[in-house]
């Protein structure tokens, strides 16, 4: 079935491939697309198009779809180009008449284009909690090692004392700028197309506040013109808030890696998430954290990638649309399962001790050898030259006196920050 259906048919071949994916991607849009159709239904019951008895058993009908989305047992076959005409067709044959209305005043462009903008809106919110999760497992981390001191470094090189609460610690806040974009993306999202029609609105009195406020918009995109130009949009926000987050998490990813290895030996993961070498029987590799940090750079690359697909296109629908179910449904799904390892991963991260003790890591003391003198009354300039000569000709002793309080107290500071961020970002 098609709901475009006219009476003639289409060369297979060109069917094939205008139907591209739509039957298995569909499957994500498929429960939207039935509470989408509710709201239809009772709209159109409300301006008389339909009557009472009519929408009860649209309502019946489509709550029994959505029933078979959420048991995983919606099935789009062939004898369907997508989950738009399969869903008319089932409601067809459960109510008769009643189900060839409900396309009534709407148009598969609004249909699309509304049952996508709820899955964005659930994807977006569902996904801000695993995310809020995340942030909260590195602030316990943090807590929990804040004088635990961490080499820091610049240009691959120690550079001064860092702590492991201090490096948690910038992980959770950065992630919670990150879910701004987050915000940004769920505020294009919470936007009602439906009504719009094909781009052109409609000459039946709909009521498009009474949809709105059922399907839990919170406005209306109040433009038919404007509504179409959500497509592509709403799906670019989401795709530029992922790759705001993958790409802090791919950083996340990198440190400990490095932080992993023989080299520095700051952390261990037990040896149960670890995987070895068909060859090197001494090696436990860390590779949950190299594929994390390889899905995540590729992440990156999903707003150009729907950016090529559709920035030269002009108002109005186009099919190219189409191929953004593509690009982006499924790197969705597998950016979840990312955040889902990460939280299943982070708390068995071991940090071993010890290792700022060995000799290579002394320098990164010299800006405490400043500061010490500073308050002997030595010039900042004149300490600066003094550290740094000792350095070179080999009489640098590293003050290290500061070490456990002092740093603990700048964490603590810190953590106390961000957990109010956390506090707000929540109310």
């Amino acid at each position: 079935m098609k709901i475009w259906d006219k009476g003639f048919s289409v060369n297979d071949k060109i069917e094939k491939f205008t139907v591209g994916k739509d039957r298995i991607l569909d499957i994500y849009l498929a429960k939207y697309d039935a509470i989408a159709s509710k709201a239809q239904a009772n709209m159109l019951a409300k301006i008389g198009l339909i009557s009472q008895d009519e929408n009860a058993k649209l309502q019946t009908a489509l709550d029994e779809i959505i029933k078979q989305t959420e048991d995983g047992n919606f099935v789009i076959d062939e004898n369907f180009e997508d989950v738009h005409s399969k869903i008319e067709a089932e409601l067809i044959e459960k109510t008769g008449d009643a189900g060839k209305m409900i396309h009534t005043a709407r148009s598969r462009n609004d249909q699309v284009l509304v049952a996508i903008q709820l899955f964005l809106k659930e994807y977006l919110g569902e996904t801000k909690e695993k995310i809020v999760s995340l942030i909260n497992i590195l602030v316990d981390k943090a807590e929990a090692h804040k004088d635990d001191l961490l080499p820091g470094y610049t240009h691959f090189q120690a550079a001064m004392p860092n702590s492991f609460g201090m490096w948690f610690s910038a992980y959770a806040e950065n992630l919670l700028s990150d879910l701004y974009f987050f915000d940004a993306a769920y505020k294009v999202a919470d936007q009602n197309p439906l009504g719009s029609g094909a781009g052109f609105g409609t000459s039946f009195p709909i009521d498009r506040k009474m949809t709105t406020s059922e399907l839990g918009f919170a406005e209306m995109a109040v433009s038919s013109v404007g509504a179409q130009m959500l497509r592509g949009k709403s799906e670019k926000s989401t795709a530029v808030a992922i790759s705001m987050v993958a790409g802090t998490l791919s950083k996340l990813s990198y440190d400990l890696v490095m932080y992993n290895s023989q080299d520095m030996g700051f952390v261990k993961l037990p040896n149960e998430m670890t995987t070895g070498s068909s060859i090197m029987p001494h090696k436990k590799n860390p590779d949950v954290f190299e594929l994390t940090r390889a899905h995540c750079n590729r992440l990156q690359a999903l707003p150009n990638d729907i950016i090529l697909t559709i920035n030269n296109l002009p108002s109005g629908y186009h099919r190219d649309f189409q191929i953004l179910k593509e690009i982006l449904f499924e790197p969705m799904v597998q950016f979840n399962d990312i955040l889902d390892i990460l939280i299943f991963a982070l708390p068995q991260l071991e940090i071993k001790s010890g290792f700022m003790d060995q000799e290579k890591y002394d320098s990164i003391y010299t800006v405490e050898n400043i500061n010490h003198l500073l308050q002997t009354g030595t010039s900042f300039r004149d300490a600066y030259k003094i550290v740094g000569i000792s350095v070179e000709d080999g009489s640098y002793v590293p003050h290290k006196e500061f070490k456990t309080s002092h740093m603990g107290s700048i964490h603590n500071l810190g953590l106390d920050e961000i957990r109010e961020k956390i506090k707000r970002y929540k109310a």
